[in-house]
């Protein structure tokens, strides 16, 4: 069972001051999350998050640079990694897949070169200093497809023309690494079944499907667990929980931003505390766990580590202006770390190893 974390804002974290603490002893945050069960590392990865002035985009700054500091520091403390293209300079998800601004010309049988060398790039420069990856995610959240327009969900062939590309890459540079296509609202079964219906005959070449899932927007449990069991044996493919949180307070910890409050704890079902919050993911496991054929392969946490610290914002102006979001820029995830505002380990991570 993968206990995975996604701790890619950690550089970004550490500059402002963040420290970790485990049963009252400050500790290396990967050297913490090893001693807690913690087993694998999703890191994601943008090609250039800077404008043309050099300005950073924020939210983690994670170039290739920052992913190779943080991978050694993952496989030194013993865990594995999974890596997370988004195939964009800065965030892409549902709402925005923005190509990368070196590609923003590229189109046909240019567009499908440059994911294959960026990825195929990517991965060389990790194997040269003998980081691995046990996972890689071919795009992130690509529900309505990636690197729009050309992408679309709704440009089947060219959407799986690109999705190509990128296992093309993967597969000659990490051919043991595990595949993953990575959808949002892991409980809506329509939705997936719609999704990989539509790309079937493209017969690509993958072998998890990532969902993400969030109690306070996607619903049940219940709901997750019939969506994993219909996919899987629908498709034969292995499913992991790609990303999840939940507050373990409704406070905004003095942050701007926060997403998570009374009205999102009441759409969980469990309290916004650290019982309610180690209670959550101790079924989560154990829905996954049960996921018929052992077809359900893991969890991982999203952004357990980014503590209140408000300075710390999922962009900055320039990040916004790439993306064209007028979202607030704040710390949207104070509250639902597995830490406390003073870095203490919560509950649930303290007993991650028993779930």
């Amino acid at each position: 069972m993968i206990k995975g974390m996604d701790v890619s804002m950690i550089m970004e974290l550490e500059s402002y001051g963040a420290s970790y603490y485990l049963n009252g002893k400050k500790e290396d945050l990967f050297c913490l999350l090893k001693a807690c069960g913690a087993n694998m590392v999703r890191l994601r990865i943008w090609p250039d998050p800077y404008d043309e002035e050099g300005n950073p985009y924020g939210g983690g700054m994670n170039d290739l640079k920052t992913t190779i500091e943080i991978a050694k520091r993952v496989v030194e403390n013993g865990m594995e990694i999974m890596l997370d293209f988004h195939y964009s300079d800065f965030w892409a998800d549902p709402s925005k897949q923005v190509k990368p601004k070196a590609w923003k010309a590229l189109s046909g049988k240019e567009l499908e070169t440059a994911v294959y060398l960026h990825t195929v790039n990517t991965l060389k420069a990790l194997r040269n200093q003998k980081l691995i990856p046990a996972m890689v995610q071919v795009g992130n959240e690509i529900t309505k497809g990636l690197l729009w327009p050309d992408g679309y969900v709704d440009q089947t062939e060219r959407m799986a023309a690109l999705l190509q590309a990128g296992i093309k890459g993967v597969r000659e540079e990490c051919p043991n690494a595990k595949i993953v296509l990575h959808l949002d609202f892991g409980t809506d079964n329509q939705m997936y079944r719609q999704w990989f219906d539509r790309i079937e005959p493209y017969a690509l070449d993958f072998d998890v499907i990532g969902m993400s899932y969030y109690p306070h927007w996607n619903g049940s449990l219940q709901l997750l667990s019939d969506n994993m069991n219909d996919i899987s044996s629908r498709y034969g493919k292995e499913v992991l929980v790609a990303e999840t949180s939940i507050g373990y307070t409704t406070d905004t910890l003095g942050c701007k931003g926060i997403v998570f409050s009374e009205e999102q704890e009441k759409a969980t079902g469990y309290p916004a505390t650290t019982e309610g919050q180690e209670a959550f993911l101790r079924e989560l496991y154990h829905t996954v766990r049960n996921v018929q054929n052992n077809k359900g392969i893991g969890v991982f946490y999203w952004e357990p580590a980014w503590l209140a610290i408000p300075d710390c914002t999922w962009a900055s102006e320039s990040g916004r202006l790439y993306m064209n979001d007028q979202a607030e820029a704040g710390n949207a995830m104070a509250n639902q770390a597995l830490f406390d505002a003073s870095g203490n380990a919560n509950s649930a991570l303290l007993n991650l190893k028993t779930m």
